[in-house]
């Protein structure tokens, strides 16, 4: 039965309003952190990875995606709103799940933002090669640039953990200055892209039918995280109860939007082919369709700041969650220490190496997939967490409240069903490994030193 002890809703709040964090975010720079963690991911990254699998029908991918973000997101912002914690979705599914779930979503977690920083900062140095080359006529050498490893995407992570180890007010100014960058990049790039739209690129418009919509789909889910990123912040927000689930909703709002007219307009110009394949998608797009240079040269530029503090977003919700774990006793108390500056500084410094070493190492497309399985099986056990919270605890104060309970959360939980079952075989395979080290994990050090287990 230790396996199955839930921690009281009482102690976890009560943890979030003493935490030794700084309280400095307001509701703007909170929809910034999770625009910023979201918008671009999947459009400047994998966009080329994806369009072959659905053809032009690529952008219906990214409204199945929203569709089965926005059933989760809205269960997130009623946990977030009641459990107002830096853990996200580990600290919800504890509070309504038991000890060995919560450490499962806690693993899924760990998996879902360290390997999508992984993935993005691959994604960014094929961006910094196509401005290099469109300014200085000069591309990195192939061996160091992911030919053998990657280093640019090493060093984009190791430059994000430094703005995070100046602390959370100065990572969120940055933060909300590139991400209002980001948006006017992909506004551009829409407005030029229309001029150039043909239907006959639409034609035929989904050729693997629906499995291939499906299919994208799962592979660009995990562009949809940034929401939950935002979640994250909960000990760091000046009002979590009333900010974080407008922020949560908000964000994904503007995300999906504008991925979607992205997608259409970047299928409808160029056509799937020219996408195929592409590490640096959009930027191939407008050189071909103004046969000038400069256009993708300020695509790529923007896309070198913008998908930057994606990295930065992302690996701030990676060490956010590890101080929630790390103040159970699940991992070593080293995680949860704060620094002068006020932020978890052996955290960041430990979480940033190791992402930068994935990052240099790991192909894209591993790296994508991967993700995705972490991030649907964490809001799968989100959707399952506001059910079990409506009836455990119906009293408990809500900044938020999901519509048409349980209807919402279990479409959510079946849409993460359904995208999940579209993941390839090895994808499975990687992550069945992946759960068993962290069974071993916490049977090995989670569980005795657990500190709702020790009374502490």
């Amino acid at each position: 039965m230790s396996l199955l002890r839930t921690k009281p809703v009482e102690r976890i709040a009560d943890e979030g309003a003493h935490t030794s964090l700084r309280r400095s975010l307001g509701l703007v720079p909170l929809i910034a952190l999770s625009v910023g963690a979201t918008l671009g991911t999947g459009i400047f990254v994998v966009l080329g990875q994806a369009a072959p699998v659905a053809g032009p029908a690529v952008a219906v991918s990214f409204v199945v995606a929203g569709l089965a973000a926005l059933f989760s997101a809205l269960s997130y912002a009623e946990l977030a709103g009641a459990v107002p914690v830096s853990g996200s979705a580990y600290s919800y599914t504890y509070a309504t799940l038991g000890e060995l779930v919560a450490w499962v979503c806690g693993w899924c977690l760990l998996l879902e933002y360290g390997v999508s920083v992984a993935a993005v900062a691959v994604g960014w140095s094929g961006y910094l090669n196509a401005f290099l080359d469109a300014t200085l006529g000069v591309r990195l050498p192939e061996a160091l640039s992911g030919g053998v490893v990657n280093l640019p995407a090493a060093v984009v992570v190791l430059l994000a953990m430094g703005v995070l180890l100046g602390g959370v007010r100065e990572s969120a100014a940055v933060t909300t200055v590139t991400t209002a960058l980001k948006v006017a990049v992909l506004v551009f790039f829409v407005v030029v892209a229309v001029f150039g739209f043909r239907t006959q690129n639409l034609t035929p418009f989904a050729p693997a039918g629906i499995a291939g919509i499906t299919g994208a789909a799962s592979l660009v889910f995990f562009s949809f995280i940034g929401f939950d990123a935002a979640s994250t912040a909960g000990e760091e927000a000046k009002n979590p109860q009333r900010d974080l689930p407008r922020a949560i909703v908000i964000s994904l709002a503007i995300v999906t939007v504008v991925y979607v007219l992205v997608a259409l307009t970047a299928v409808g110009a160029a056509g799937v082919d020219v996408l195929t394949g592409s590490d640096a998608s959009l930027a191939t797009v407008l050189q071909q369709l103004t046969n000038q240079s400069w256009p993708a040269t300020v695509l790529s530029a923007g896309a070198v700041v913008a998908i930057a503090s994606v990295v930065l977003t992302v690996l701030y919700g990676q060490t956010r969650v590890l101080v929630a774990m790390s103040r159970d006793g699940l991992v070593p108390r080293v995680f949860a220490r704060v620094g002068r500056r006020r932020v978890p500084t052996a955290n960041t410094l430990i979480v940033g190496v190791v992402v930068a070493v994935l990052a240099a190492l790991v192909p894209l497309g591993q790296l994508a997939e991967a993700t995705s399985i972490g991030t649907l099986v964490a809001f799968g056990l989100v959707n399952i967490g506001v059910i079990v919270l409506r009836r455990t605890r119906p009293d408990l104060p809500r900044g938020f409240r999901t519509p048409w309970v349980p209807v919402v959360p279990l479409l959510g939980l079946g849409m993460c069903a359904l995208l999940v079952a579209g993941l390839a075989p090895a994808t499975w395979s990687a992550f069945g490994i992946w759960s068993v080290v962290g069974l071993v994990v916490y049977f090995g050090y989670g569980r005795r030193h657990s500190a709702l287990a020790q009374g502490e």
